[in-house]
């Protein structure tokens, strides 16, 4: 990719600081998706979850992801 000419560069700022983006309220990105993934702990869970870090060196997904493919019934408990 070449690099802008000084013209270029104007002439992209000025469009880009004069106009309004179109934002489509029905597509879903990565980063809605994200939220749309996040849950509020409450105090005995996140704390349970603070200890079970500690306890394993393990992050808070492999210690859920644990705790859910137990309880479908995927992993046998130890």
């Amino acid at each position: 990719m070449s690099d802008m000419t000084e013209q270029e560069a104007w002439e992209l700022d000025e469009l880009l600081t004069k106009t309004t983006p179109e934002i489509s309220s029905t597509e879903e990105g990565p980063f809605i998706k994200q939220r749309n993934m996040m849950v509020i702990l409450d105090q005995l869970s996140a704390q349970y979850l603070t200890a079970k870090m500690l306890e394993t060196q393990q992050s808070p997904t492999e210690i859920i992801s644990k705790l859910i493919r137990r309880e479908i019934g995927i992993e046998k408990t130890a």
